[in-house]
């Protein structure tokens, strides 16, 4: 008998029972080794925030349950294949999967993680396609003045990945100080809003509040953009359109994962993408990322911490070694 961590949709959680079916052809059996939890979109779940129009945009591949909850709801997951095709047996591989002991998936569901990266980081790889599509989706030019307002698992991957582009000044900005170590660790330059550098040609927003929008419009050029990387959930906001925002001719513009960039959408799959990001993340720099940890078992009672806003969480990695024996 597997567990899997289900979603109150009230602001709690639980372990549950899980049967697994047979494993059929061009099917796999997965061990989970470990998987993390995407802050920002999770624990909107968590607290049963998923807005009633995105309920069905918002289903993970493997959910189950409906929104609000109860609801299995999870997508870094990484595990090893304990049976299935031959060429995948043994093989350490991430699957956008909730948090469970052990899953049957289709084998098209699960990417080889490559050997140069340890599963411990590759639980990242659903983080670094967000970001990867949304550099996709700002298509930075060669000299620009670039800043990302907020330093989150997102915002950090895309300063990150940003700052190698040739002559560009990227700046990642932030309300908390100790968000300096994580660009420090990441060979990124940090600031405090008040502080920041102006004049951006282009400004990727993902701090996920109003007053961070704001200043993402005050920190552009004139006819800058802002990329709009963060999810509200059910929460509306103010943006302000009036001041500079027309005779400067400010641009605001979203960046969504769900699918692949226009920018790239002819010539690049889901599955290119995904396997660029696990191949981005043998750059050990990245395990900054992971700044918290928990077992399985502790998940009801970690993620309500995590909910309430714990402060200096980025991504929480949850291990399973003890649960897969029990």
């Amino acid at each position: 008998m597997e567990r899997a961590f289900w979603f109150s949709g009230s602001g709690d959680g639980e372990l549950r029972p899980v049967t697994l079916p047979p494993v059929g052809d061009g099917e796999v059996l997965v061990r989970t080794l470990c998987s993390g939890v995407s802050r920002g979109t999770e624990t909107l779940v968590f607290r049963g925030e998923v807005p009633a129009s995105q309920r069905t945009a918002m289903r993970a591949p493997f959910q189950e349950g409906d929104f609000p909850g109860p609801v299995k709801y999870g997508y870094l997951n990484v595990g090893v294949v304990e049976r299935g095709p031959e060429n995948l047996v043994g093989q350490v591989v991430f699957c956008l999967y909730p948090h469970q002991t052990r899953y049957v998936v289709p084998a098209s569901a699960v990417t080889p993680v490559p050997h140069g990266v340890p599963p411990e980081r590759a639980i990242l790889a659903g983080t670094i396609e967000t970001a990867v599509n949304a550099v996709w989706d700002a298509a930075p030019k060669l000299g620009d003045r670039i800043a990302v307002v907020g330093a989150g698992m997102v915002g950090s991957s895309v300063a990150k990945l940003l700052s190698g582009f040739p002559a560009t000044r990227v700046q990642l900005i932030d309300v908390d100080p100790e968000r300096a170590k994580v660009a420090e660790a990441l060979g990124v330059d940090f600031s405090a809003p008040e502080d920041a550098l102006g004049d951006c040609d282009l400004v990727v927003h993902a701090s996920a509040s109003e007053a961070g929008l704001a200043r993402s419009l005050e920190l552009l050029a004139p006819e800058g953009e802002v990329i709009e990387l963060s999810w509200y959930g059910d929460r509306r906001i103010s943006v302000p359109l009036g001041e500079n925002f027309h005779s400067r001719r400010l641009t605001i513009r979203c960046s969504q994962v769900g699918m692949v960039s226009p920018a790239r959408r002819l010539n690049r799959s889901y599955a290119d993408r995904l396997a660029i990001a696990l191949e981005i993340l043998a750059d050990p720099t990245f395990e900054v990322l992971v700044n918290g940890e928990c077992r399985f078992h502790e998940l009801p009672d970690v993620l309500p911490r995590l909910a309430a806003n714990e402060p200096g969480t980025l991504c929480l990695r949850v291990t399973y070694q003890r649960e897969n024996t029990r």
